[in-house]
């Protein structure tokens, strides 16, 4: 499903993929992880916001050679009681042994929501990224 969108704006809109950020929040965090790394174009990044790296033990091993670099913000409050915060930080000292380029952001007294620090991180790591 992911791979098809991607796809979509790559092929039909031209859009290269190299400019393509796949994230999401929670549930959506998690499949952007996996779908983001393991998508066989260059994507220009991957943003993970309250997730974690569902089928961790896939990888390094699924992740195509195309991704293994590609530019991660993982974010994640300290106080989420949905997701944990440890299954975010398992997740990315998972990534980090196969993809030095992620990025971990912890917000004290953020629960499973968001917040304008977190906001300013993520239009930060785009902006970088697409080197505006």
């Amino acid at each position: 499903m992911i791979s098809s969108g991607i796809n979509a704006e790559y092929g039909e809109k031209s859009v290269p993929s190299d400019k393509i950020f796949v994230g999401g929040f929670s549930q959506g965090g998690a499949v952007a992880l996996y779908a983001g790394l393991s998508y066989k174009n260059k994507l220009a990044g991957i943003v993970g916001l309250s997730c974690y790296l569902p089928l961790n033990g896939d990888f390094p091993g699924a992740a195509k050679p195309t991704n293994i670099s590609t530019p991660i913000i993982m974010c994640h409050g300290e106080s989420d009681v949905v997701v944990d915060l440890r299954f975010g930080e398992m997740s990315y000292e998972k990534i980090k042994t196969f993809n030095s380029n992620v990025t971990m952001k912890k917000y004290p007294n953020m629960g499973h929501t968001s917040c304008p620090q977190e906001m300013m991180d993520v239009k930060r790591f785009l902006s970088n990224n697409l080197g505006l």
